[in-house]
């Protein structure tokens, strides 16, 4: 499989109803990532330039969806379906819509208030027997 220069993260994780910070699946994620994969199916991008992938929450629940762009390093936030083609044609020109990037004050937020509730996944991935995270084995066996 060939290696795509950019790799979009698109945050699909799902809060528990009544999250004050929401999450970005109910704010249409699933949606947004439908989308991009069928904008860069269609131009013939897929294989060579470009990849929609889901993530887990990358923490700026409050700004969903929120997509990762890899290897750049930003953050597009707020997006639409609509904004799906102008995202598309800004990576193929290898700029970027700096409406959607998320400025540096979304990322202060992250660590302002209580910890978020974990998802089921979150929970799924802490007792997973063998999963390794960027600390370390996760699990009952890590020690």
């Amino acid at each position: 499989m060939p290696q795509r220069k950019r790799y979009l993260f698109v945050c699909v994780n799902r809060r528990p109803e009544g999250t004050p910070k929401g999450s970005c699946a109910e704010r249409g994620a699933a949606e947004v990532h439908a989308a991009l994969k069928l904008e860069i199916g269609k131009r013939g991008l897929a294989r060579t330039e470009m990849r929609p992938c889901t993530a887990g929450c990358i923490d700026v629940c409050w700004a969903g969806p929120v997509i990762a762009v890899e290897p750049d390093g930003y953050f597009y936030g707020r997006v639409t379906v609509d904004d799906v083609p102008a995202i598309v044609d800004a990576l193929v020109a290898g700029e970027r819509v700096e409406r959607l990037v998320l400025p540096s004050e979304d990322f202060d937020m992250a660590s302002a208030g209580p910890p978020l509730p974990l998802t089921v996944r979150d929970e799924a991935a802490q007792t997973a027997p063998g999963v390794v995270l960027r600390r370390g084995p996760a699990g009952p066996e890590a020690g």
